[in-house]
């Protein structure tokens, strides 16, 4: 009776944290609830318009996107920046406050509008239009800055209107730039054409322009192909554009126009569409030189067979078992280890076995997701899924509460199995399934020598081919735990249970508190600061229903009801608000991956810009990296961070990009794909003089590494 009074004494106040733990669901739901500024739709007979921005809020002296967002009456069309055989662009006039600026317009790719023998190139249906917008540096936050433009456009269907549109939007000026997702420009971005990886050039023959795409890595299963010019008059836009495909690339015949002929451009620039069989495009931006070589010829990737490709993988995943983002499960493998080297060899090898399918399961899902992606039409890369801010925000949450769990604030039974160790100790199999569910998902952001060949590989292979490689993987990254479950010589000379295994499993909740803290840190460049108080706020409310969870273990039985019921719907609210993050696009300057305290002399990465210091004749190392991408952080500290390498860099001049694919990036993932790579690291050296092949460097560096791959050839 004495227990029951103070249990319920002590208790008591569960209930009222119960329904603190609701109030506190639904403030989360409503502190999260930001929106995209946009201004009042206009109207024309034929197209409604309005100004629209990636943010609800800018910094003074910060950027954010805005656009022109129209939607178009149907069997109407208005132009792209060059109209084609007739028509007028779409203009922008802005209104500006003083001390603001607006940058030029981005421009969507275009369709073709053939009308009888006239070939004109535009938008149809809906089309945003960006431009960058530089708040005044002398704005205060709690001003609003009123931006204004006038819109002029052409708009066309048998017969053609000139309209235009007074627009305007009012942006809040704040301490910090809060930055969202407007779907109208999360659409326009998607139809931005990117930086070509491949090199290009262009020459006049009897035929025509003949324009030379230098790759054989373009995307397979190409449809059509259609080169649109910048400047107009190059080429005769009626004219078809007859294509030959090979191993070395694509050639494209272009029928001169009034300007495209002796005289022509230096440099034939515009976008080249590509379809991909089923109705999907993807553009990119060329700069095709006259009469040379391609800047660069990108080097094939490596001829391998399936064989060789799960052989890779297979190799790949054990190098996994060493790489940083796995440590973290690390304890839940020891602790493992000695709990069930003790029961006898069938016991731990069932557990191995459980483990193994743990591992396996979860790669075989992420193969299904990415085969269901592709058919979609998406172009994916390997730890594609940690470009989603939505699973960065649930795998820190995951990990924040197994650290919970690893420092003994709850202990969970079958229901909660998902949190992997304490089912170890208390679900048995399932304990160690869940581990292995938990050690691929911690290894995903990771790339293991002989990884990327093998991944690059299954990504262009029929289901079965990526299958089997994404099993090879999982198969040698589950491996060495399974041979030790398998050995009873190495199981007995493990140490018996003791007190030493609870103080292990609660040091080492600490790596879990870490890697939660890294994501966290991942999802505020993917979102800017929104993302935080959620993130934050999400982890307050998981540490409570854990601790509400565990504190009513011995409680009256309406009593521990009522405090796991608040806890809950503690969880379930914050599930909720979870639901409503989205990507944003975070301007680059703001990116961590480009540490303002870096060593080297940093650029950020394009085509285009590359091929500028190419044409100037400098070497040029390119890093391709991603935050989440823990093997690239460790790459940077331990061999680009370097005062000898800064040194090297700055003795032979040599200009360092650095390509952040933090987010869904086409024109990065384009030059991964044709380096014959699916994820970062990528690193790639290109020595001086414009047709120098790039030097591939390996995916684990060091800086003698470096050093070696830019010092000058012998002699």
């Amino acid at each position: 009776m004495a227990r029951s009074r103070t249990s319920s004494s002590v208790l008591f106040p569960l209930r009222h944290l119960a329904g603190l733990a609701l109030l506190a669901g639904g403030a989360l739901l409503g502190g999260n609830a930001h929106g995209a500024a946009e201004g009042t739709e206009g109207r024309t007979p034929h197209v409604s318009a309005r100004l629209v921005a990636a943010a609800d809020a800018v910094a003074p002296g910060e950027r954010v996107t805005v656009g022109l967002a129209k939607r178009i009456t149907p069997g109407w069309h208005t132009y792209w920046r060059n109209p084609g055989d007739s028509g007028l662009a779409t203009q922008v006039h802005w209104q500006l406050p003083a001390g603001a600026a607006a940058g030029p317009l981005q421009w969507p790719a275009p369709e073709r509008q053939a009308l009888g023998p006239v070939v004109n190139y535009g938008y149809a249906g809906e089309v945003t239009l960006l431009a960058e917008f530089t708040a005044p540096a002398d704005a205060r936050p709690g001003d609003v800055l009123d931006i204004a433009a006038r819109a002029e456009w052409l708009v066309c269907s048998e017969v053609c209107i000139p309209e235009q549109l007074d627009l305007n939007l009012s942006l809040p000026v704040a301490e910090t730039t809060r930055t969202t997702a407007h779907s109208a420009i999360t659409a326009a971005r998607a139809r931005l054409p990117q930086p070509a990886p491949w090199p290009a050039r262009y020459s006049r023959d009897a035929h025509g322009l003949q324009l030379a795409v230098d790759s054989g890595a373009l995307p397979a299963g190409r449809g059509e192909a259609w080169f649109f010019p910048y400047e107009w008059g190059v080429i005769d836009h009626a004219a078809a554009q007859p294509a030959q495909t090979g191993s070395d690339g694509l050639r494209l015949t272009l029928a001169p126009g009034p300007l495209g002929g002796d005289a022509g451009p230096a440099v034939l620039e515009g976008v080249l569409v590509i379809g991909d069989g089923s109705g999907a495009t993807r553009a990119y931006e060329l700069h095709a030189p006259l009469g040379t070589a391609a800047s660069a010829a990108t080097p094939a990737p490596p001829a391998v067979g399936l064989a060789t490709a799960l052989g890779f993988a297979l190799l790949g995943g054990l190098i996994l078992n060493l790489m940083p983002c796995v440590f973290p499960v690390l304890a839940m493998k020891v602790i493992a280890l000695v709990r069930h080297g003790h029961g006898g060899r069938d016991h731990a090898a069932r557990h191995g076995l459980a483990y193994l399918g743990g591992v396996l399961a979860s790669f075989a899902a992420l193969a299904a997701v990415v085969l269901a992606l592709q058919a979609g039409g998406a172009r994916l890369g390997w730890g594609f899924q940690f470009q989603s801010p939505l699973f960065v925000l649930f795998a820190a949450w995951l990990l924040f509460a197994v650290g919970l769990n690893l420092s003994g604030v709850f202990m969970v039974g079958g229901s909660l199995a998902g949190v992997g160790q304490s089912l170890t100790e208390r679900g048995g199999y399932a304990g160690s399934f869940f581990t292995g569910v938990l050690a691929a998902l911690v290894a995903t952001p990771c790339t293991a020598p002989f990884m990327g060949v093998a991944i690059g590989f299954a990504m262009t292979q029929p289901p079965a081919s990526l299958l089997s490689v994404f099993l090879a993987l999982g198969l040698g990254l589950a491996l060495p735990f399974v041979v030790l479950t398998l050995q009873p010589a190495l199981l007995g000379r493990l140490p018996k249970p003791g007190l030493w295994m609870l103080r292990l499993k609660q040091a080492l909740a600490f790596p879990m508190y870490a890697a939660a803290a890294w994501l966290v840190w991942v999802l505020a460049l993917q979102t800017g600061a929104d993302g935080l108080p959620l993130a934050l706020g999400g982890m307050v409310a998981i540490a409570l229903a854990a601790w509400l969870h565990e504190a009513a273990r011995h409680a009256a039985p309406r009593i521990r009801r009522t405090a796991r019921l608040g806890g809950t719907a503690l969880l379930a609210a914050t599930l909720v608000a979870a639901s409503s993050l989205q990507p944003a696009a975070v301007p680059q300057t703001h990116s961590a991956t480009a540490a303002p305290a870096s060593l080297l002399p940093l650029e950020t990465y394009s085509g285009t810009r590359l091929a500028a210091l190419r044409a100037e004749g400098r070497p040029v190392f390119v890093n391709f990296t991603a935050a989440w991408c823990i093997t690239c952080l460790v790459n940077e500290r331990v061999a680009l961070e370097r005062p000898e390498v800064a040194a090297a860099f700055a003795a032979r001049e040599v200009a360092y990009l650095k390509g952040d694919w933090t987010n869904q990036d086409a024109g990065i993932t384009a030059v991964l794909n044709a380096h014959g790579r699916s994820g970062v690291p990528l690193y790639l050296y290109y020595p001086a003089g414009a047709g120098a092949t790039p030097v591939v460097l390996p995916q684990l560096l060091t800086a003698d590494i470096v050093l070696q791959a830019i010092a000058p050839p012998p002699g």
